[in-house]
């Protein structure tokens, strides 16, 4: 099972959901406070079931909120960022050489997310 992992940093409050293997799928926002994070990983939880939309051909088939969007980044790598109900970024992914990989990141966030146990980095 994944987990989300909660870490201070310098400006506030950010998580990582891991896969079952530990890997990063995705990153939030850095939060002011852990309230405000622990609310985003509830959002990702309930939004995780999104469909996604595939930025990367036309014509782009538009997907209600929420959803994965699947876009190349400017170094022409494939990422994928969740939006919430509301359209807001609520997880971003690194980036993928192939969109496959990609897509197998969004498949590991809908597996992973709703059950996920939330720890907290020393």
């Amino acid at each position: 099972m994944g987990k989300f992992v909660i870490k201070t940093v310098k400006t506030g409050v950010r998580f990582n959901l891991l896969a079952t293997n530990g890997q990063v799928i995705g990153t939030s926002e850095i939060y002011k406070a852990d309230a405000s994070c622990l609310n985003g990983i509830d959002s990702v939880r309930r939004c995780s079931a999104g469909g996604i939309e595939d930025l990367t051909v036309e014509p782009v088939e538009k997907v209600k909120h929420p959803k994965f969007e699947v876009y190349v980044d400017k170094a022409g790598e494939y990422r994928f960022r969740l939006k919430a109900r509301n359209g807001e970024i609520i997880l971003a992914s690194e980036g993928y050489k192939e969109k496959k990989s990609c897509l197998n990141g969004i498949e590991s966030v809908k597996k992973n997310a709703p059950e996920a146990e939330i720890v907290r980095e020393a």
